[in-house]
């Protein structure tokens, strides 16, 4: 297989460069409220499967309404 890499032609100068894939310092958060849900258990795997059954179920319905 040939493969052939053009350079880039994006040109960028050392400082500007170097802005960019500096790394950010982040802080926490301080002084936030933290609002309970309604639904008390998380999403899981069960609730992934039932998805992704009706979506089958909606598209085969689908393709037999035509």
């Amino acid at each position: 297989m040939k493969n052939n890499v053009m350079p880039s032609i994006v040109q960028i100068e050392a400082n500007e460069l170097n802005q960019l894939v500096s790394e950010v310092k982040e802080t926490v958060a301080t002084g936030v409220v933290r609002v309970k849900s309604n639904k008390s258990r998380p999403f899981g795997a069960v609730d992934m499967w039932n998805l992704r059954r009706g979506i089958k179920i909606a598209r085969l319905s689908e393709r037999w309404a035509l």
